[in-house]
């Protein structure tokens, strides 16, 4: 329990950060570490997703959604949204998510809000719509978020042998 406190304290501190730059330094994703949970290590096995992920998906009203969503190895996730055009203000949602079933995960917000559903692939997400189908019509292809960083666990070197 500490162990999540100290780690859900320092992505807020990493993420507040982040919120106006979207740009990630690579040491700070040594925050994340690999699942203790058995039944959570098939999906590792499966497919190398924890990560950050950046994206400018299509909007009905605005110049489009810059997102950027970071997923870490113990099924958490923190989202960050701005709709370009429409409201400089960056929108933050944390929350937990599962898989589904091989290759789709559902976020499910703290708050209980809207679910949201992705399709894994290698180094990308795609966003699918709210019933979990693939978007179709001519802006399909712009509903993917391309990883730019991958989440490892810390490394015992550097440590100093503490």
């Amino acid at each position: 329990m500490m162990h999540q406190q100290q780690l859900q304290h320092a992505l807020n501190a990493l993420f507040t950060g982040c919120l106006l730059t979207f740009t990630f330094a690579a040491p700070s994703l040594a925050l994340a570490q690999a699942p203790s949970d058995p039944h959570e290590v098939h999906h590792e096995k499966r497919m190398d997703w924890p990560g950050i992920y950046n994206g400018f998906t299509p909007c009905d009203d605005c110049k489009g959604v810059k997102t950027t969503l970071a997923l870490n190895a113990n099924n958490t996730y923190i989202l960050i949204t701005q709709y370009v055009g429409k409201s400089p203000r960056d929108i933050t949602e944390k929350g937990k998510f599962e898989f589904s079933n091989q290759n789709t995960i559902i976020l499910t917000p703290r708050d209980s809000g809207r679910t949201r559903h992705y399709f894994v692939d290698e180094n990308k997400l795609v966003e699918l719509d709210n019933n979990g189908v693939h978007h179709s019509g001519e802006d399909a292809d712009r509903y993917v978020l391309r990883r730019n960083d991958v989440v490892k666990p810390p490394s015992e070197k550097g440590h100093g042998g503490h």
